[in-house]
């Protein structure tokens, strides 16, 4: 099986990360975090260019993969949209979106940007968002349900595979910036990357990364298959605690300038909060794959191997 993004993708990714840099790069993030009101006209006239919106993930393979390759480039730049959930939407529906919930206080961040948002529980239990209310920190607002069927269990994979990738993007982010950080900083007369030890929390966290990479690529060829919700949570999974040790190494080889806002790290950890925390957070993913899978266990690459 061949898990690698085709080509066209790849391109159509790093054209997104060339398009979202000349439109105001970081700086899209900071204002939209100043006017939550103005992430549409911010980033939706970039993503219409991309021709975002014409991408069918759901149909089509080489449009999942440009998603896929899009919601990277987003997550590079902490891009303040809802881009994944948008690109998730169902295609039996009108809607403009789909957002995984869970739980008896639904939220998503979707704070300031208008729309026919539907939300979809794991078990498949679609609804009508019908307002919000409250505007919590990172766009997270809370969500007024109106229920409409039992049918969305087809489309709860792709909407937990895409926002993983955003999340993908947020970690390359931060593996870049603390690399540069620990190649410029200067402590007992050489760099810190000079540092044995440093080495090692880099290695760390890069394993990680790019192991959370590999298994992006194969939740993604597996979306419509039938272990897809089981490959998605795995996925999902996988991502928050690398999410959690990416983080971690980036915040303490950065030290205390890593948390304050003149540093991007600073951003693009505090808005990786709603991914790594909506719909569930660590523990109750793994309890909820746990219960999903009982004793069979994941189908995987090797699963037919003797």
């Amino acid at each position: 099986m061949n898990i690698d993004l085709s080509p066209e993708a790849r391109e159509y990714g790093a054209q997104a990360l060339r398009a979202f840099e000349s439109a105001g790069g970081d700086a899209l993030l900071q204002r939209a975090e100043a006017d939550p009101a103005t992430r549409e006209s911010l980033v939706a006239p970039v993503l219409d260019e991309l021709g975002a919106w014409d991408l069918e993930p759901r149909g089509d393979t080489d449009s999942a993969e440009a998603a896929a390759a899009l919601c990277r480039s987003t997550g590079y730049w902490g891009l303040p949209y809802p881009v994944a959930e948008r690109l998730s939407r169902a295609g039996d529906i009108d809607s403009d979106g789909l957002i995984v919930v869970a739980g008896p206080a639904p939220a998503a961040t979707i704070a300031g940007v208008d729309g026919r948002w539907t939300t979809v529980t794991l078990d498949g239990r679609r609804a009508h968002v019908a307002g919000t209310s409250g505007t919590r920190t990172a766009f997270v607002t809370s969500l007024r349900l109106d229920a409409l069927d039992d049918a969305g269990a087809a489309d709860v994979a792709l909407a937990l595979v895409l926002p993983c990738w955003t999340l993908l993007g947020m970690l390359d982010r931060a593996m870049e910036l603390t690399i540069a950080h620990v190649t410029l900083r200067q402590q007992f007369g050489q760099p810190l990357a000079g540092f044995q030890s440093v080495q090692f929390q880099l290695t760390d966290a890069e394993v990680e990364r790019s192991g959370l990479e590999m298994l992006a690529r194969y939740a993604l060829s597996t979306v419509t298959g039938p272990d897809a919700l089981a490959d998605a949570l795995a996925l999902r999974l996988a991502a928050l605690e690398a999410a959690e040790v990416v983080f971690r190494v980036a915040h303490q080889l950065h030290g205390a300038v890593g948390f304050c806002d003149e540093t991007v790290l600073s951003w693009l950890s505090r808005y990786s909060q709603p991914l790594r925390r909506l719909p569930l957070g660590l523990s109750a993913t793994r309890a909820h794959l746990t219960d999903l899978l009982g004793s069979r266990g994941l189908a995987g690459l090797y699963s037919d191997a003797t």
